[in-house]
């Protein structure tokens, strides 16, 4: 039996820029083309915008201005800029970096100078330009490496960073940028530092009162049971408010600036320490499910050197503030129980709105605490019996959770369709959930039919969603159907679904359309997926002469072989987003409801079924 030869050879050293291409999920999460929010070509942006934020919070401009033109990014900050003497080894040396001086950056949000290297080793073109003390330095890289440095010169231009890079197409593949990712990111940066003013290709974004904004401009302002409570304090703020018609709580959470989309300490503190406020102002042991049922609340917290889970800093893992300051735990215990309790006493309307929820919650949960009882057993038992699911092994095997970020549930109706994506599938990080049929039409009804419905309930367990996003088991929930009018059909059932009961999947860009391609145009030589009919004109040109055309009628059509060509690394998604101009109610009312002559007319308007208009072996 032969063994691989395990020599001095075998060892190598990597320098940073090739550590950082070689591992760039070490650096930035997942690659992405972009039709997620937390793509890599984001994560480059958030990391050079993070430090002029950084410059903010120091008290140092009050204007950021972001340019994205096709595949270029440019970010120019008016702060103190970038040493003149350092600007080439800020952005291509490991380890050298304002922000390890905590008497400069206090409590930073980048990524201690590790953010923009990584844009530049990841970058086909990366520029540096600082304006310090009269004085202009720039320095231009490609894929890490120093391709052109200027000397010193004079300027008159205003103090402050630019930075100007192009993501690499060989490791972002077919990525493309989209402003409603960039607008969100951007106005939670003014809503986490009131004040400062940023500028998206001449889009203004700007706050004044902070979280209190957050809440009302994510949410319908009729919804809300009482009045946003807005509490801030020294290094901690809060908005919170109840929903009239959701069902499961709702949490935005921020650590310097950072967007803790999976939470963490401050967040678990923060849901201990409402529930702890709530019975002793109340003076009664209510359910802590109850009193948070419908609660939709942000929460900002400032730490001292921040310990997170992941590189991408998605979850707080430090337990301590930093210096002297008590735990995260017992610092968001003491300012609730003290502030939150304070306004419930000078404000008896909103205290009532509150009881009054809590009391119907509790009713609600002791009408349904027998059939939710059957129906986690059905769960369980579906789930360790049965194909309905067939799981991921991060899940399976309890791998360690730093790949959650890649973890798909797709959602497929019937068994051809499930069991090509099963045999196609990433065995680590994709699972998938077989619908029997199509989804019950839910608009209207209450939360008890999610336990009375098998599949509801079965879809509920497995995405394990019942209370709270925050366990939320996959990262990405992808609706796998056909392309035609049934499929459409189903995907509209499970969207008003989740609009109905869980709209914060939708809400927090959890949920996606399975892109699949329409057509396969090859020749003995070559073999072209196409997505439209644009796309297959051009494989025919391209291939040039005799090309055999197949057209996809389902996906129970595409070959297991084939199909990992389209949930890899090319995999494309289409991400469902909500019309901030219409109320989730208002939108499952259009598209749910009664038939209305306006329903019909933007029916007739926008619904394309695509016909065959091709034969095999077609020119």
């Amino acid at each position: 039996m032969s063994t691989t030869q395990y020599t001095e050879e075998n060892i190598r050293s990597l320098d940073w820029k090739e550590h950082i291409r070689m591992r760039p999920g070490m650096y930035i999460g997942k690659l992405g083309d972009g039709s997620s929010a937390d793509d890599g070509i984001y994560i480059l942006l958030k990391e050079t915008i993070d430090n002029s934020i950084d410059e903010f919070v120091m008290g140092a401009g009050k204007t950021i201005e972001v340019s994205i033109q096709g595949d270029k990014v440019t970010v120019r900050d008016y702060g103190r800029g970038i040493p003149l003497g350092k600007v080439v080894d800020v952005v291509s040396k490991m380890n050298t970096g304002g922000k390890y001086d905590t008497r400069a950056f206090k409590k930073s949000v980048g990524l201690n100078g590790v953010g923009t290297k990584a844009v530049n080793a990841l970058s086909t073109f990366f520029r540096v330009e600082s304006n310090r003390d009269g004085k202009s330095k720039t320095a231009e890289f490609s894929l890490g490496e120093l391709v052109n440095e200027d000397m010193l010169d004079e300027t008159s231009r205003r103090r402050g960073t630019k930075i100007t890079f192009t993501p690499d197409q060989t490791i972002f593949k077919h990525y493309k940028y989209r402003n409603e990712y960039i607008e969100r990111m951007l106005r939670n940066y003014v809503y986490l530092n009131p004040g400062l003013t940023i500028l998206f290709n001449g889009e203004k974004f700007y706050s004044e009162n902070g979280l209190k904004d957050l809440l009302e401009d994510n949410n319908n302002l009729e919804d809300m049971l009482y009045p946003i409570i807005h509490l801030k304090g020294h290094d901690i703020e809060v908005a919170i408010t109840h929903s009239k018609t959701q069902y499961s709580e709702e949490y935005h959470s921020f650590v310097n600036g950072q967007h803790t989309t999976q939470g963490g300490t401050h967040q678990a503190a923060f849901r201990e320490a409402i529930v702890k406020t709530i019975r002793e102002y109340y003076g009664k042991n209510y359910d802590a499910s109850d009193i948070r049922k419908s609660i939709i609340a942000a929460i900002s917290i400032k730490v001292m050197e921040p310990v997170f889970e992941s590189q991408t800093k998605t979850k707080l893992g430090s337990t301590d503030m930093g210096g002297n300051l008590p735990t995260v735990r017992t610092y968001v215990n003491d300012f609730i129980g003290k502030q939150l309790d304070n306004y419930l006493h000078k404000n008896p309307d909103a205290a009532d709105h509150i009881q009054k929820k809590i009391v119907q919650a509790e009713k609600e949960r002791k009408e349904l605490s027998g059939i939710r009882k059957l129906a986690r057993e059905r769960a369980k038992k579906a789930s360790l019996h049965n194909k309905k699911l067939r799981d991921c092994r991060i899940h399976l095997d309890n791998m360690k959770n730093d790949r959650r970020l890649e973890t798909t549930l797709f959602i497929t109706e019937g068994d051809s369709a499930s069991g090509s994506i099963t045999k196609s599938r990433d065995v680590n990080t994709q699972a998938v959930f077989s619908l029997r049929g199509k989804p019950l039409n839910s608009y209207g009804m209450s939360k008890k039919i999610v336990y009375e419905n098998e599949e509801f309930n079965l879809l509920q367990a497995a995405l394990n969603i019942e209370e709270s996003m925050e366990n939320l088991r996959y990262n990405n929930v992808v609706i796998a159907t056909d392309a035609d009018v049934d499929g459409m059909h189903i995907r509209l059932l499970l969207i008003t679904f989740f609009l109905q009961f869980f709209p914060e999947l939708i809400k927090e860009n959890h949920l996606y359309i399975l892109q699949t391609p329409l057509f396969r145009v090859r020749n003995r030589k070559e073999t072209i997926y196409c997505y439209s009919e644009e796309e297959k004109r051009a494989a025919i040109s391209k291939l040039s002469g005799k090309a055999e055309i197949t057209r996809f009628k389902g996906l129970g059509e595409i070959s297991p072989d084939e199909f990992k060509h389209f949930i890899g690394d090319d995999i494309r998604l289409e991400p469902v987003m909500l019309d901030k101009a219409m109320s989730i109610e208002e939108l499952l009312k259009f598209y749910m409801g009664k038939n209305t002559p306006n329903r019909q007319e933007f029916i007739i308007e926008n619904l394309k079924v695509e016909v065959d208009l091709v034969e095999e072996n077609q020119l």
